[in-house]
């Protein structure tokens, strides 16, 4: 019994580092690239350099979808499932720019609370990507072979990223 509640445990927290893994990297290229300075004043070159980052940003979830796809070698079998999970790192992506966006249109006139409250909406666009990676991902990592769940897991592991904390014990 205890070796049966064992393993269903370790996929689990194997989830949640997987689903970790994914969204700190999306909000990390999200928030460089809100906080690259935009270059022109113009209202309409405000509006391509946006068009711009979001092409960036676009290339690089599926430049990581590409690349996790190849490394989890998601059978053919598996591609509906892969979809779904594709999908949704997709739309999190965009859900996690629009909020660092809002905030960056704001940054201007924003009073402290603005920022709290922008930031507020950021960290819970990310929170819900959470959520919805996680629901996203579990039917494809039950499906996957012993081998693809190792690769999964040494994948997402953070191994040497983990963060200090910045409370005092």
């Amino acid at each position: 019994m205890v070796d049966c509640l064992q393993r269903v445990r370790i996929p689990t927290e194997i989830l949640m580092k997987i689903i970790a893994a994914v969204l700190v990297s999306t909000l990390v290229f999200g928030g460089a690239v809100a906080q690259t300075p935009n270059q022109s004043a113009s209202p309409h070159a405000s509006g391509s350099a946006m068009a711009n980052s979001d092409a960036k940003r676009d290339a690089a979830v599926e430049k990581h979808i590409n690349e996790l796809h190849a490394t989890l070698k998601i059978t053919p079998a598996q591609e509906a499932q892969w979809n779904d999970v594709a999908s949704t790192m997709r739309e999190n992506a965009k859900d996690l720019d629009r909020a660092i966006d809002k905030r960056a249109a704001k940054a201007a006139t924003a009073t402290a609370i603005d920022d709290l409250n922008a930031y507020a909406d950021i960290a819970q666009a990310h929170a819900n990507g959470v959520k919805k990676l996680s629901s996203a991902f579990s039917g494809l990592y039950s499906a996957m072979s012993d081998d693809q769940k190792k690769a999964a897991d040494e994948a997402f592991s953070h191994r040497g990223h983990e963060g200090n904390k910045i409370a005092k014990q």
